[in-house]
């Protein structure tokens, strides 16, 4: 069920796309968008100083609008610029954790849960308290060998020696724009590429 606090965003950006005769409407959509504002809803308030600005230019509470708008800009980079920080620091110190754990066993971990806690002491998670995407894998999943009389024979490696690592965002769906944004890690190296690279198949059972 929908609250009545939930509809004040929609119905005020109804209100604005039609023209109201109510002289009040602006400064009450002002303070909707300064209370957003400090209740942490940023992209909301954002939204509604934008409209505000665009569609009353030339009275006080509009050039307001539009002074705030750029301080609101600004402080959303600075936002953005920090949780892309430490996303990566994160990401970072797990890649290293699992070079780690690489080196002593052999191979990478299934599951991050083993990195704790020997390698990491809680298991990581994004900014957003979300979990990391994390695939380990065989990079070379049929080999070439020689047997006993020197002929050449393929066999099926198991050893996880490769992983991807991702973050998805705050929306925890692929692509996207600012704080959902993906970042992507492979085989201990951020990744620049839009998507991960494909799994070499047939992956063995294990």
């Amino acid at each position: 069920m929908v609250s009545a606090r939930g509809l004040v965003l929609p119905l005020l950006l109804v209100f604005l796309s039609c023209r109201s005769e109510d002289p009040r409407l602006p400064q009450q959509i002002y303070d909707e968008a300064i209370r957003l504002n400090q209740q942490g809803k940023q992209l909301e308030a954002r939204t509604l100083m934008a409209q505000l600005a665009a569609r009353y230019p030339d009275i006080p509470i509009g050039q307001q609008a539009s002074k705030d708008l750029y301080l609101m800009d600004a402080l959303l980079r600075q936002d953005l610029q920090e949780h892309q920080r430490q996303v990566r620091s994160i990401m970072k110190r797990t890649a290293d954790a699992l070079t780690r754990y690489k080196g002593k066993h052999g191979e990478y971990p299934r599951y991050l849960s083993a990195l704790v806690p020997d390698y990491l002491e809680v298991e990581p998670a994004t900014p957003w308290k979300h979990p990391f995407f994390y695939r380990p894998f065989v990079s070379t999943p049929i080999l070439n060998t020689k047997d006993r009389r020197g002929r050449t024979v393929q066999v099926l490696s198991t050893k996880l020696d490769s992983y991807h690592l991702a973050c998805l965002g705050v929306d925890l769906q692929p692509g996207g724009l600012g704080l959902a944004g993906d970042t992507f890690i492979v085989d201990g190296e951020f990744y620049k590429e839009p998507t991960l690279p494909p799994i070499p198949q047939p992956q063995p059972v294990r």
